[in-house]
């Protein structure tokens, strides 16, 4: 069913695990990882970034992909749609969507304009039922055209953020979006803790995910994070498979061109992630 993360996201805080934020970008990625986290019974949102949003052809086609596939396979498990990265319009239009959780990365705006659109949009997604989460602090690297260093976010602003009432907070502690370079120094705990604290136990969000070595991923949910972000890893698994299967020459044998069996490998690696993810790394299965 098609819920607001709040309280899958609550839950996770209180238990020390987290939900999997799985971005998605096509009906193969919608179905590999939702029937991979029904397998393990694990809560799951499915992010949309501005830009996947564009290439499936709108925030409401979205939407009702995800809903027609959960009818489709009978999923039971408790699934949001969420805005990844949105812009101020954007986080409007994909509420107007029938988007159950959007994230409003106001960031790049000095932390007065941040604080102005964020409550805005805080009180327009509670009328709507809709979750949101909101950013302070750039995070590192690269999302759909937003760059960032990797910079840590002011735990000071971080509340202030907090305090307008936001379910969740992404906060930047020194996390990249896409791979990591071999200089990088490792996620900032002790800003992480002093988030929390001043916070007052608000459920933090990791972005950039994929490539975190998993102890510092495992520590930082006991920290408080209870969503983690994950696109780049799916991505990698997918080109992986699709790449074994047209290099053993697959695609050349009877009708394995067809797009139904082109695409089946990278799919399946793609569930077969999702559920290693859910059980050994972040803790949600069985949590449905």
């Amino acid at each position: 069913m098609l819920v607001s993360a709040t309280e899958m996201i609550n839950k996770a805080h209180e238990g020390h695990y987290a939900i999997g934020a799985f971005n998605i970008n096509n009906m193969e990625w919608i179905k590999a990882i939702l029937l991979g986290c029904e397998a393990k019974q694990s809560p799951v949102i499915l992010g949309v970034s501005e830009g996947a949003g564009k290439y499936m052809c709108g925030y409401k086609n979205a939407v009702d992909m995800v809903k027609n596939i959960i009818d489709f396979y009978g999923i039971t498990v408790p699934v949001a749609i969420h805005l990844d990265h949105g812009s101020y319009e954007g986080a409007k239009a994909a509420i107007e969507a029938g988007f159950t959780s959007v994230m409003f990365d106001g960031s790049h705006f000095p932390i007065e304009e941040n604080i102005e659109k964020s409550k805005e949009l805080i009180e327009l997604a509670h009328s709507k039922g809709c979750s949101i989460e909101c950013e302070v602090g750039g995070i590192g690297g690269e999302e759909d055209g937003v760059v960032s260093a990797g910079e840590v976010a002011d735990p000071a602003e971080c509340a202030t953020i907090a305090d307008l009432g936001v379910d969740f907070l992404a906060a930047g502690i020194g996390n990249i979006h896409g791979k990591y370079p071999e200089n990088w120094a490792g996620l900032n705990f002790d800003v992480l803790a002093q988030i929390q604290q001043q916070t007052n136990g608000k459920p933090l969000v990791l972005h950039g995910g994929s490539g975190i070595p998993r102890e510092m991923v495992k520590e930082a949910i006991s920290l408080g994070v209870s969503k983690v972000n994950v696109n780049t890893e799916c991505q990698l698994v997918f080109a992986e498979a699709t790449r074994k299967y047209i290099e053993e020459g697959k695609d050349l044998e009877g009708k394995g061109y067809d797009p139904r069996k082109l695409l089946k490998p990278g799919a399946d690696a793609i569930q077969k992630l999702v559920e290693e993810y859910v059980v050994d790394f972040f803790g949600s299965a069985g949590k449905a």
